[in-house]
């Protein structure tokens, strides 16, 4: 999988080169890590995480869901386990247990399955799971439907999802820059 990884990430930044700065903490934990501390919870540099937005094309609205443990709406998504052969199942399996959605059309982005966001970000104490303090390094994927599905939560995870708008997720902190590449993505498109 550590091979399949650097090619996506190679890949990712020829898309664009300005993130390669941001990226360098992922590009050392690759370099660092074996295949099998890439998925390892117990692994104190982090671990690989996929990260799955859902667009409605019908409501132009995304799916978000509240997480039990950071105790905010976020994104549906979770950590890439040995099983995973590609970050794209990894993504698709985790949607479908948080969701139950599944059969989705990905919206290809970049005439590949590269993901069409990579993100880093520190993930604070899990008291739940006495989890400590650690990176995900999160690759995003994005994902369409015609119409509002019906979600069926993984309540273990999750107590409560919305389907909210772009300008809504623009004004919650926790997507950052993400809203841009999303609006232009909607904006021009990329799902027809």
């Amino acid at each position: 999988m550590k091979e399949n990884i650097k090619l996506i990430l190679s890949e990712y930044l020829k898309k664009f080169p300005a993130e390669k700065e941001r990226l360098l903490l992922l590009n050392n934990f690759l370099k660092q890590s074996s295949d099998e501390e890439l998925t390892d919870w117990d692994n104190p540099n982090g671990h690989l995480t996929v990260g799955t937005f859902v667009y409605c094309k019908s409501e132009n609205k995304f799916l978000v869901l509240y997480h039990r443990d950071l105790k905010m709406y976020l994104y549906p998504g979770g950590h890439v386990d040995k099983r995973d052969k590609t970050l794209l199942e990894a993504a698709k399996r985790e949607l479908k247990e948080e969701t139950g959605l599944e059969n989705l059309d990905l919206i290809n982005v970049y005439n590949t399955k590269i993901p069409f966001d990579i993100d880093i970000h520190l993930i604070p104490y899990n008291e739940r799971v006495n989890m400590p303090e650690h990176y995900h390094f999160d690759f995003r994927y994005l994902f369409f439907i015609n119409r509002l599905n019906d979600i069926v939560l993984d309540e273990e995870e999750c107590e409560d999802y919305e389907w909210i708008s772009s300008d809504e997720l623009i004004k919650d902190k926790n997507y950052g820059n993400i809203i841009n590449k999303l609006k232009r993505i909607i904006d021009e498109g990329y799902y027809n």
